[in-house]
């Protein structure tokens, strides 16, 4: 099978987000600082590696449908749909939410080609569907780093 080049240009958003996103996770990991730094250092970790390898699946996804993935810098910086991350020390409660919406948008620029993709090559659509299952999942986790708990807790008083 051959890419069109609707599934060509829709594969490399995703991809473009995907190192993005990777790259991102490496400047909150190298400055963050603050309460639970330990922690969110190593969940970006996990980011870091998930986008990896999303990254390299898509890319060469795309080689195998006869396609050439663009992960040129330029390229990149020029097509990413992720808000730049802004510079120097970041304090971990920022980075959760600046890394939670980054990790959002990554999935949202998958859903919206989801539907291209599956019905030109349901294959390529089995990878999307594992990146945002995955990503979700640590958007979630990385997330819970600073919401709030709503259960009432109360205890019996000693008898």
């Amino acid at each position: 099978m051959k890419a069109s080049p609707t599934l060509a240009s829709n594969l490399q958003m995703v991809l473009t987000d995907l190192i993005e996103l990777h790259m991102q996770g490496k400047q909150a990991h190298w400055n963050i600082v603050g309460t639970n730094f330990r922690d969110l250092h190593l969940q970006l970790d996990e980011i870091i590696a998930a986008a990896r390898l999303f990254a390299d699946q898509a890319a060469e996804r795309m080689r195998a449908l006869h396609a050439l993935p663009d992960g040129r810098s330029n390229t990149v910086s020029g097509d990413t749909r992720l808000d730049q991350f802004p510079a120097g020390l970041t304090s971990t409660k920022d980075a959760v939410k600046l890394v939670t919406n980054r990790l959002e948008r990554t999935v949202q620029t998958m859903r919206d080609v989801h539907d291209e993709v599956d019905e030109e090559d349901p294959t390529s659509a089995d990878l999307l569907h594992a990146a945002i299952e995955r990503l979700e999942q640590l958007a979630w986790m990385v997330n819970a780093e600073t919401m709030s708990p709503s259960a009432a807790v109360t205890e019996p008083a000693d008898k």
